[in-house]
């Protein structure tokens, strides 16, 4: 249990009738931030264009100013001061005095209560008010009037946090890359209907860290779980006059701070024992973070913390207008990481949570925006070899979002090595095939093999392509399925917000229906993708609740849907858990075959030395594909033949992986198709067939045997392996893995606690 001192102490001792202001002493510049040592309190805020800084003091519930403390030292454009038995606890805020003159880039008002950006705890929740502006909303004068009213009301205010945190023998996971599998999830959409997690605890840290929670997503065979955004954010205000809230989190106040929401209570270190749940259970917690932009907005947004700090530094303005803010982001305003203190704030977000929260990785959002130069995006940019070279940083994983809506914004392929990004391209092209759009075969066969053309280069390695269906963003996988068109309704937008180029299909029906014929190919088409994700060449990247088909009733931006909509049903059908369960057998798959977590491209190159090319394409007919099949828009069945022989890294050995041929069909009738032969008698076994997802045996097929392919289905193949090599050889191993795989699976059900099982 973490013991934290009484705060209480020193804000009384404040609040006493006639005592005179708290001794501050000079303190130092660094680090930045509020820090305990024990003794006291260091304060340090940078501003390089600010001419005074006050420390504000409240009580403990941050209702009521104490005192205000004007920071007595300036050194190195950071203002500083010292707090002799200041103690954690301790509410704050500041208040800078500086120029107002917006068409100058400076918007300082202390008259605006702001919180600080390194505060580690947010107290109290943001209220909107005109107060909370640094001009006078409805001034003829717009934002160039200046504002009197004070905010402190209506903001949250800073805490001083105590670190100490008992992390026992905590040891990070350290998955390879090559055996990761993420699942992204909301801290509280996850855990607020699940039945096994107490009513206090639904919704927060607390219940994601419940045994039950841990258990599930242990028993799928994930092993890194992705959050959606932490850091404190803010409910815009036009959410909050519809009567709804920010849900995802993607509007951030604070890079140190988790949001207040998902704590039970102050002074609980959750979050640490949410990080210490999960690594004790060998699993890594990746954030996904927000630098990109603050919430804030442009010219016309709230004044809450970097804006009245020093607005000219921490936002990139229009150079020949800076009363106005660039606007790569979409969100009104770009945070400006050229700038080597703001850099140095960013950098030193990451440190403290990959440091002292010990998280095992960070999705950065919009990354192209960190990597933009005034010049434009670089892959040499001051953000990317900041991250490449800190000793800490570096080894983590780092994973982009490698687009924006600045610029030159579309990068996917360009991070340097080390970086893992989002490959929106294999989303696009595998929701494309299995609905059966035209020549869709050439690009789906290069996405399935980790997107050589994109990311073959530099020596980055097939995991670098982060390949997924569904995040977020977008449909889930069941409502890909079910629906035609969006229906956002609401959002409170008549529809017109979100995607409408979703490449899905209803097969129908638009929404649920009982028609078997429909559900059966919906559940088909299901299994189909999720075979696709795990099998395929790159790093996979599951959408929590996907697996038992969960639904959003056709919402595909339920950015504010905190209630059902947003929120994961526990109540999963049969249809679900079977879903579920055929999931867990293909990650148990994939982790038995080494082949499809090698760490090379696949050439499709002839080697001489063993006789066979570590991929070949294969059409119906049981031959290698030829140029005219590659072009004909027709074609919806191929084949990809994996040869073991030629899949080993290093020294070449015969019989050194399994061979496997993967069957996609995207016909909507069946397609005879010809198993390859193979020498020596040896014969396929079948190990997925999306028509018979129930299968818990290897079934062996002779070499010369047609399969009927169903219609819209994939299936997998093992070739035995060859006579007269020792178990103690990989494709011996491959093939026991496997068998072992499918024994587990038929043992091993996935743990979900639905409602009607208590």
């Amino acid at each position: 249990m973490n013991i934290q001192p009484n705060a209480s102490d020193f804000a009384s001792t404040l609040a006493k009738p006639g005592l005179h202001k708290s001794r501050v002493e000079a303190g130092r510049p660094f680090p930045r931030g509020a820090t305990w040592d024990g003794l006291g309190v260091n304060f340090a805020l940078f501003s390089a264009n600010a001419t005074k800084v006050e420390l504000c003091i409240f009580d403990q519930t941050g209702t009521t100013e104490l005192e205000r403390i004007v920071l007595p030292e300036y050194t190195n454009e950071v203002f500083h001061g010292y707090l002799p038995d200041a103690r954690p606890g301790l509410v704050y805020g500041y208040r800078v005095h500086g120029p107002y003159e917006p068409d100058a880039g400076h918007r300082f008002n202390p008259n605006k209560l702001l919180l600080d950006p390194y505060a580690k705890q947010h107290v109290g929740e943001l209220k909107w008010d005109h107060a909370l502006f640094g001009y006078t909303i409805g001034h003829a004068d717009g934002d160039l009037s200046f504002d009197e009213r004070d905010s402190a009301a209506f903001v949250p205010k800073s805490q001083i946090v105590d670190p100490a945190f008992t992390w026992g023998n905590d040891r990070r996971p350290n998955v390879p890359w090559e055996r990761t599998v993420f699942y992204e999830t909301h801290v509280k959409g996850f855990t607020q209907r699940h039945p096994s997690v107490p009513e206090r605890d639904r919704g927060k840290f607390s219940g994601l860290a419940h045994h039950d929670v841990v258990q599930y997503i242990k028993s799928l065979g994930i092993t890194s779980v992705e959050l959606l955004p932490i850091h404190a954010f803010v409910d815009d205000s036009y959410l909050v006059e519809k009567g709804l809230r920010n849900f995802w989190g993607y509007n951030t106040l604070g890079f140190f701070a988790p949001d207040p929401r998902y704590m039970g209570s102050p002074f609980v270190n959750e979050f640490k024992e949410l990080v210490s749940t999960f690594h004790h259970n060998g699993l890594e917690v990746i954030l996904d973070v927000v630098y990109n932009h603050t919430a804030e907005g442009n010219e016309n947004g709230p004044t809450l913390s970097f804006k009245g700090i020093d607005n000219a530094t921490y936002y990139r303005l229009l150079p020949d207008n800076k009363r106005y803010y660039i606007n790569d982001t979409g969100t009104g305003n770009t945070v400006n990481t050229s700038h080597p203190r703001v850099m140095q704030l960013v950098m030193d977000s990451l440190r403290y949570w990959a440091g002292e929260m010990r998280v095992d990785g960070f999705r950065f959002d919009l990354a192209t925006i960190l990597a933009r130069e005034p010049t434009g995006f670089s892959e040499e940019s001051s953000f990317l070899h900041a991250t490449m070279q800190d000793p800490l940083l570096s080894q983590v994983k780092l994973i982009a979002e490698p687009w924006d809506c600045g610029p030159g914004g579309y990068q996917v392929g360009r991070f340097p090595p080390g970086w893992a990004e989002w490959n929106d391209g294999y989303r696009d092209t595998v929701r494309a095939y299995w609905r059966g759009d035209e020549g869709k075969v050439p690009a789906v066969a290069g996405k399935i093999s980790a997107s050589a053309d994109l990311f073959n280069n530099r020596g980055r390695q097939p995991w670098a392509s982060v390949n997924f269906i569904t995040a977020h963003d977008g449909f889930t996988l069941h409502d890909l399925v079910c629906y035609n068109d969006k229906h956002n309704e609401a959002n409170g937008e008549d529809n017109r917000d979100g995607h409408s180029h979703n490449l899905s299909n209803n097969y129908g029906v638009e929404g649920p229906t009982e028609d078997a014929e429909i559900n059966n190919v919906r559940f088909r088409q299901l299994r189909n993708f999720f075979a696709t994700l795990l099998l395929s060449r790159g790093t996979p990247m599951i959408l929590a609740g996907d697996e038992f088909a969960r639904t959003q009733g056709g919402n595909n931006n339920a950015y504010a849907q905190d209630n059902e909509i947003g929120w994961v049903d526990w109540n999963v059908t049969q249809d679900g858990e079977d879903l579920a369960e055929f999931v867990q057998k293909l990650i148990m798959l994939r982790q038995a075959l080494p082949m499809l977590r090698r760490g090379r491209f696949l050439q499709g190159r002839f080697d001489e030395e063993i006789g066979a090319k570590d991929v070949t394409w294969m059409s119906p007919s049981g031959g290698e594909m030829q140029q005219a099949e590659w072009d004909d828009a027709g074609a919806r069945c191929f084949g990809v033949l994996l040869d073991g022989r030629a899949q080993a890294e290093g020294i070449k050995r015969i019989g050194s992986d399994a061979t496997m041929l993967l069957v996609l069909n995207a016909h909507h009738d069946v397609v005879n198709f010809k198993l390859p032969q193979a020498p020596g008698g040896r014969r396929w076994h079948c190990i997925i067939d999306t028509n018979m997802p129930n299968r818990d045996e290897l079934v062996p097929f002779e070499f010369d045997t047609d399969y009927m392919a169903t219609g819209r289905s994939l299936l997998a193949f093992i070739l035995e392996p060859e006579d007269g090599y020792s178990l103690s050889d990989e494709a011996h191993q491959a093939f026991q893995h496997v068998s072992e795989a499918f024994r587990r699976a038929a043992a091993e059900r996935v743990h979900i606690v639905r409602p009607d099982k208590g």
